[in-house]
């Protein structure tokens, strides 16, 4: 199934969410080759931007070969966010998206991400704002609510639409649930049955069975996979798949597992060095050997490790 936003138009309709100290070039492009349609970056600070944050270059870093990608922002000033957007707007990006779903306590202090769904009039002059400024695509994405008080999601994706956002994706849990409990994908056919931009559905796929059955219960038009796909680029490829023909795709065997791992290490080594590269290499192996036997004894040896060489050893063993 193919997806269109705006102008941009997709392979299918399978979509990496933005994970902050996640989805970075390396992660984005192994998902990329197992099948995703579009790829989100990190979340990046308007203000950031806006003070010319050395982090913030390394996190607005795109190569061509991730295209299309949704560069996302995060801010609650309608000038600073549209001002930095239409900055960056030149850049290799296809859609620029809002965070109105981030949970954190440091950004929702600050009255960002997903604090936004507590104030509609505030997300209409950003999303105005946003589209005023800039040609390209807009979307946002929101979450349920802000808690059980204050469910609102269909009024913000009406919102949305009626500002000239391209299309919304829906994460099904409050901000006041972060990841726990289940996600509520009736919320997300609600919102879907009351606009008619494309509808993003967000919330736990983390399966080819997981995502028909998400398709089916809701209509949505896309799908958004977030821990699903830590640790598991294959998952795209093999939704795609089971979405195609039916059929389930065996999951990697152990020279597959360990031949991704490897290759994921050496693009961290090239993008940030071998020391740094390796470090971060640490979370996503424990989210790639997860559930596996003996995976708590290798992931303890594997947070010695410091160099290419002693993970192909590690791994070798």
């Amino acid at each position: 199934m193919k997806l269109q936003i705006g102008n941009v138009k997709m392979a299918n309709n399978l979509i990496l969410a933005p994970m902050a100290g996640v989805t970075d070039p390396p992660f984005r492009r192994l998902c990329r080759e197992q099948g995703c349609g579009l790829l989100y970056t990190e979340m990046v600070s308007a203000k950031a931007i806006l003070y010319n944050n050395r982090n913030t270059k390394e996190l607005l870093q795109v190569g061509e070969e991730e295209r299309p990608i949704a560069v996302q922002l995060f801010g609650s000033d309608p000038e600073i966010v549209s001002e930095m957007a239409a900055r960056i707007e030149e850049g290799p990006y296809d859609i620029i998206d809002l965070n109105m779903g981030c949970p954190v306590p440091k950004v929702v202090n600050n009255g960002e991400g997903s604090a936004l769904m507590r104030d509609p009039g505030l997300v209409e002059r950003l999303l105005s704002s946003l589209t005023r400024k800039v040609k390209k695509p807009v979307t946002v994405k929101f979450r349920k609510g802000f808690d059980e008080t204050q469910i609102n999601a269909v009024e913000i994706a009406r919102i949305a639409e009626a500002c000239g956002v391209s299309a919304v994706a829906v994460h099904g849990r409050t901000r006041q649930q972060f990841y726990s409990g289940r996600a509520d994908w009736d919320m997300i056919r609600q919102v879907k049955d009351a606009v008619k931009i494309p509808v993003i559905g967000n919330g736990d796929i983390f399966s080819p069975e997981d995502a028909k059955r998400m398709l089916e219960e809701t209509g949505c038009d896309g799908l958004m996979i977030a821990r699903g796909a830590r640790g598991n680029p294959w998952i795209f490829k093999r939704i795609q798949h089971y979405l195609e023909t039916g059929e389930l795709l065996p999951l990697p065997d152990k020279d597959e597992l360990c031949q991704m791992i490897l290759r994921h290490a050496r693009m961290q080594a090239e993008l940030k060095g071998e020391l740094f590269g390796m470090k971060e290499m640490r979370k996503h192996i424990a989210w790639y050997t997860a559930g596996l036997p003996h995976s708590a004894s290798l992931r303890r040896r594997c947070n010695t490790v410091e160099s290419l060489s002693g993970l192909e050893e590690l791994l070798k063993s």
